[in-house]
């Protein structure tokens, strides 16, 4: 009796790790298809995977302000000078 018991349970979880197997391999197929469109995409519209974001407003204010951007070390020192680095 135990025997037949436990071939059950032996089938039932062999059709249970089939499920997942297939259902891991139908989502992999779909994200390479998904990844396959977005790159055929991007290079159609020559876009940037990771371009550097900006936007047109700051970028605009800027240009009628007659100032330059300022790098990162300016900031950094005019922070700490105004003693909101500590």
């Amino acid at each position: 009796m135990p025997n037949r018991v436990s071939d059950k349970r032996q089938r039932s979880g062999s059709k249970v790790m089939s499920q997942l197997e297939a259902d891991a391999e139908v989502s992999r197929a779909k994200t390479e298809r998904l990844k396959a469109l977005r790159l055929a995409h991007q290079a159609a519209n020559a876009v940037a995977p990771n371009g550097p974001v900006t936007s047109k407003r700051s970028v605009e204010k800027l240009r009628k302000s007659g100032e330059k951007p300022g790098n990162l070390s300016e900031w950094l020192r005019t922070q700490e000078k105004e003693g909101r680095r500590n």
